[in-house]
């Protein structure tokens, strides 16, 4: 099967939603979060500071169906669910690395521009 031209400048293009999804905040957080290994639900909000239940559901689901994330249920007593990254949700580890990296680098830089232009009126 030949492979399709992707082009998320294109507005009905799946990729834009793949990027929308990789971009988003709580995404980020959470792969790197298993970047250490499988985690439990408890785990991860506990990782991710700030992040509702609703919102790591949905951000565990979304990543699940994307195939970047597997989720495990164990039988047992009580029962038990771990989430891991997939060699696909792997492959994202170094470029939001590389995000994650410059956002600590240059955050200073940011913030002494939000405060110029808040100071300037």
């Amino acid at each position: 099967m030949p492979s399709l031209a992707y082009d998320p400048y294109v507005h009905d293009c799946p990729s834009r939603q793949l990027l929308d999804r990789i971009g988003d905040r709580w995404t980020v957080l959470v792969i790197g979060a298993l970047e250490d290994g499988p985690q439990r639900f408890s785990q991860l909000a506990r990782r991710v500071d700030g992040v509702s239940q609703k919102m790591l559901t949905q951000t565990l689901r979304y990543l699940e169906a994307d195939g970047l994330v597997l989720r495990t249920a164990h039988p047992e007593i009580p029962p038990r669910v771990e989430y891991e990254l997939t060699d696909l949700g792997t492959s994202l580890l170094e470029p939001l690395g590389a995000l994650l990296s410059w956002a600590k680098d240059h955050m200073g830089e940011v913030q002494a521009s939000r405060d110029a232009l808040a100071s300037a009126g």
